[in-house]
C-alpha cells in the first residue's frame, strides 16, 4: 500500500463526493499493520466488516479513525461494536437493532437475491416508526462490471427514505460510488479503489 497513492485517491474520492457525503474506507482486506498507512495518508473514516477485525484494529489504532461498521452484524457482536463505533451500517434484524445504543442504518434488499442481506422494501415504513435511533437506509445493489446499472437500486433506495424521513444513505462501493452519490448518498463505503 502506497501512502502517498492512498492520500491523493482519498482526497480526489472525497472532492468529487462533495462536503455533504462522508467517504467511508472500508477496511475488510486492509491488514491491521496497513490501517497506520492509512491513517498517516488522512483517511478519517474507516468501516469494517467483521466484529472480531474491528476490535483488533480499533484496539491498536483507537482514536487514529472515526469507526464505522459496515458488515452483517450478529446480535451477539452488537454491544462490542457499539463501544466503539459512531455508525452501523447494515441492521437488519429487531434483536441487533434492540443491542445498538449508536445511530444505525437499516440494511435493505431491493435486488430481491437471496444471497445478499437486508429487508424487504415494504417493511422499511414499520422499522422507520418502531426505531427512533434509525438514521437512514443501506443496500447492497447486484455486482455488476457497469455502474449505471446500480443507478434504479439507489434512487429506490433513495425514495424509500424520503418517504420516511430518514436522513442518511449509505450506498454506493469502489465500483459504484459516483452514480450513488449522484442518486444522493451521504456515506460512500471505498476499498480498493483508495489503495489498488
Amino acid at each position: 500500500m502506497n501512502v502517498e497513492r492512498v492520500r491523493e485517491r482519498y482526497a480526489e474520492a472525497r472532492a468529487v463526493a462533495g462536503g455533504g457525503v462522508t467517504v467511508v474506507a472500508a477496511t475488510k482486506y486492509v491488514s491491521l499493520a496497513d490501517m497506520g498507512l492509512l491513517a498517516e495518508a488522512g483517511v478519517e473514516v474507516v468501516g469494517e466488516n467483521r466484529a472480531q477485525d474491528l476490535l483488533a484494529k480499533h484496539a491498536e489504532y483507537g482514536d487514529a479513525f472515526r469507526w464505522h461498521f459496515i458488515g452483517h452484524l450478529q446480535s451477539n457482536k452488537a454491544r462490542a461494536v457499539d463501544r466503539i463505533c459512531e455508525l452501523v451500517h447494515a441492521v437488519e434484524t429487531d434483536s441487533t437493532a434492540r443491542r445498538l445504543t449508536v445511530p444505525w442504518l437499516l440494511e435493505v434488499n431491493l435486488s430481491g437475491e437471496p444471497t445478499k442481506g437486508g429487508v424487504a422494501p415494504d417493511d422499511v415504513a414499520d422499522w422507520a416508526e418502531r426505531y427512533p435511533a434509525l438514521r437512514g437506509l443501506m443496500t447492497m445493489p447486484p455486482l455488476t462490471a457497469d455502474p449505471e446499472a446500480s443507478r434504479p437500486y439507489f434512487a429506490r433506495l433513495r425514495e424509500l427514505a424520503r418517504a420516511c424521513d430518514l436522513p442518511e444513505l449509505s450506498m454506493g462501493t469502489s465500483q459504484d460510488w459516483r452514480v450513488a452519490v449522484e442518486e444522493g448518498a451521504t456515506l460512500v463505503r471505498i476499498g480498493s479503489a483508495l489503495w489498488e
